[in-house]
This record gives C-alpha cells, structure tokens and sequence, in this order.
C-alpha cells in the first residue's frame, strides 16, 4: 500500500465520529460497500475446485499459455498484426506492480542493450505516487513528469503535455495510462491521442502502456485499449502492463501480464531468454488459480457474455454515481461548475478539491480522500452520498 493511502486508512481507522467515510482505495466496492466479486468469478472458481483434470503443479516462469494468449487477444485485438506476425511476447505476472517492474527491468536490460541506458523515464502529473519507486527499484534513477491534469481546466491539458513530450529526448520512456488514469479519471480522446502518437512516432520515444483496468472506463474492452492498439498497428515496439484484478474482482491472486509488442519477430526469442531470466530472479513462477478463471472467462463465449455484462453493470453504476454526485452539489449551490465529474470515467475521479479543502474534509467531516482531491467512485454509494456532497459544499463554503 502507498503511504499516502497507508495514511489515510490509519486516519480513517482511528476516527470514533459517525459517519465517517473512506474514498480512497483501488478495489471496487459494491453497493453495501463491500469489496465487489463478480459472479461469474465465484462460479468458475467453484468449477475449477473441482475439476479432477487440474493439478497442484508450478507453471512456467513466463505463466499459463492459455491466459498469455487471451490476455494478448484481449489487449491488442485477436486480429491484430503484432500477433499475426509472432511480434508479441507475452509475460504472466503476480499482479500490476509486477508487470510495471518487469517492464523497467527489461527496459534497462534488452531494449537498449548497445548502451548503458538509465532512463529518463516520463510520467504523468499527477500519477500512481509508486511508479517512480518501481522504476527506481529496477535501476533507472531519471524519472520526470510531463504535465497532465490541469487543476483550472479540470481536465487533461494536452497542449502542455505536448511541450513537455517535445523536449524529452530521443529514446525516453513515456508511460502512458490507455483509458481509467488513476488518479484523475480523466482521459484522452481519440483525436488527441492520434496527435500524441504521431508525437512519439517522429521524436522516437518508448511507449509504456499501462492498463490496470481495462473495461471499467467505457465498459468496451476494444475501446479501453484502443491506444494501445493503436500504437501497435504503427509498428512501433511498447510495452503494456495488464491487470485483471479490478474486472475480475481478483484482489486476492494478483493477476498481471506484461505485453512486449516489438518490430522484428526476429527480436522474440531473445526478449524472451531475458524475461524469462529476470522472472527467476524476481518471482520464479506466478500463481496458476487467479489466471485459470480468467483463461476460462475469455475462452468461452458465453462466460465472455455473461463476465462482459457484469463489467457494463459496474461502468454504468459508477457513472450513475458521479451524475448523482454532480446533482446534488448543484442543488446544494456548491460554488464552480462540476460537469468535470461526469466527463471523467472509471473507477477514479479528480474532484478539483485543493489541500486545504481535502484537509477540511479529513478533520471536519471525517471524508477522507487524497491530498490531490482524487476519490474511488465506487466507494460512495446511496447511504453515504448526501453526506460526501454535503461535505464537498461545505469545504468550498466555510471559512478555512
């Protein structure tokens, strides 16, 4: 856990009032405010307890090959070039983090094998307060940011994302949320990521997707992805860490991958040898259970309807949450305008809240959220939402 979510639970923990409210985290919370399994999930999970044909046994260093496969389909399309042309590697790991972490390690150790490259490595602002950490852990010490959310606009600033993206030099890592940023929720469009990718195109910069929770932004699996795709199909070599926990309702089995897109297939075999050796030294093997059920998920179409048709019902309740949320400030006259909430997606939302408002909250109101203002979603619901609004006006409206 990150130490200002570490931060924030102890607070929350330790507070006696009622009501109190915790809208941090990075699981999705039902209704009840209960740590959401889907029900497919706790079907198949049930199926594979007892199915005589499954062993105890260790899978590869590089994970299951019926789950790489599904996740690479699900991720650049199962009709995508890349897999055509035996262009992808792809790399089973125990959850996101790993992913990320594998990511950098062959950054360092393959991509850049004709000189001792250590970065830099670009990421947005605001972003996961743990990506630096993860590169930095995997030897890469110059770590930038280049602008994103913009506290004025209440949204992506692609005009300052570009100048900052112009002057990284030739060969940095740019790291890339494809849809659900964490942790502003804002994305952003198709237009403007056909000028960002023409941007890494001509000043030859490494794309690093991350895509920790593909499907609850749109609640379409192709358009979640659709930036990586789209990278893909120009050829270009990237990396994209997966995750599978969020839509799965797998907090528990860490389920991730880590996808290789490279130019020449002539590079697999040799990727491959690498990743596998730095698997050894990192994890050994990934855990075989949590990626089972998603191998049997993605394989059946009719577990694919059914699992699909829940993930739209989360999408669709999250986005009701911040119709509500964007209501009840209105009729309360909470100053500003909040039309910022609907037009961001996914789990995460940027409130525009400032440090002394977030504060106000935690002391006052015992509402606890991010320094930046950026809640879960999905952590509010029908019990607690007039009290989080009610909360929201009065921090824009007493005193400080």
């Amino acid at each position: 856990m990150k130490s200002e979510e570490a931060g924030l639970l102890v607070a929350f923990n330790a507070g006696s009032q009622a009501p109190k409210v915790h809208l941090d985290g990075r699981e999705y919370f039902s209704e009840e405010g209960k740590t959401f399994e889907l029900c497919l999930t706790g079907k198949i999970k049930q199926q594979l307890s007892v199915d005589p044909t499954l062993r105890p046994e260790y899978p590869s260093s590089l994970g299951l090959t019926e789950f790489t496969k599904r996740a690479t389909e699900v991720a650049l399309g199962k009709s995508s070039r890349a897999i055509v042309e035996n262009r992808v590697l792809a790399v089973q790991t125990p959850g996101f983090t790993a992913a990320v972490r594998l990511g950098a390690e062959l950054l360092r150790q393959w991509f850049y094998v004709s000189a001792a490259w250590c970065g830099p490595v670009y990421v947005s602002s605001p972003c996961d307060d743990a990506l630096p950490g993860i590169f930095e852990a995997a030897g890469i010490q110059e770590i930038h940011e280049y602008y994103y959310w913009d506290d004025k606009q209440r949204g992506v600033c692609l005009e300052k994302l570009l100048e900052d993206l112009e002057r990284a030099p030739e060969q940095s890592v740019v790291v890339l949320s494809a849809s659900a940023h964490y942790p502003t929720g804002a994305d952003l469009s198709k237009n403007q990521w056909a000028v960002v990718t023409q941007l890494i195109l001509r000043r030859r910069l490494f794309p690093f997707f991350l895509l920790p929770a593909q499907g609850l932004c749109y609640g379409d699996l192709e358009r979640d992805a659709w930036p990586v795709q789209c990278c893909a199909s120009q050829g270009m070599d990237l990396l994209c860490a997966q995750s599978f926990s969020h839509y799965f309702g797998l907090y528990g089995e860490a389920v991730g991958q880590l996808l290789c897109v490279l130019k020449q297939d002539s590079l697999r075999v040799s990727v491959r040898h690498q990743a596998d050796s730095i698997v050894r030294s990192l994890w050994a093997q990934p855990s075989a259970g949590g990626a089972q059920v998603v191998a049997t998920v993605l394989s059946n179409p009719s577990h694919l309807a059914e699992w699909q048709a829940e993930v739209r019902h989360i999408v669709e309740r999250c986005m009701l949450i911040r119709k509500i949320l964007r209501d009840r400030l209105r009729l309360l006259g909470t100053p500003g305008c909040w039309d910022h909430l609907v037009q961001q997606s996914g789990l995460y939302c940027c409130t525009g809240l400032n440090g002394q408002q977030v504060e106000f909250l935690s002391k006052w109101r015992h509402v606890y959220l991010l320094p930046s203002g950026c809640l879960n979603v999905s952590a509010i619901n029908g019990r607690n939402l007039d009290y989080i609004a009610e909360s929201i006006y009065l921090a824009l409206t007493t005193p400080l």
